[in-house]
């Protein structure tokens, strides 16, 4: 798995988990969502994610491009 997938997938883990936890213990981690919305909109622009670096460095997975290669 690419580290681009793993980050949409962490992402996606991320946002079901915030919502659970808006749910069923405090309306306030809706706050949460908001800043996983908010990483996710400034890194379609960036492309600068703190979460693909530790995908990268802790978990080892390696980019599209460096798969390709």
């Amino acid at each position: 798995m690419s580290a681009e997938r793993a980050l949409t997938a962490f992402a996606g883990l991320m946002v079901l988990l915030s919502v659970a936890l808006t749910y069923f213990v405090s309306s306030y981690f809706v706050w949460f969502t908001v800043f996983i919305g908010a990483n996710l909109f400034q890194q379609s622009f960036t492309g600068f994610c703190p979460a693909s670096i530790v995908l990268r460095k802790f978990f080892g997975f390696k980019t599209e491009k460096e798969l390709a290669q």
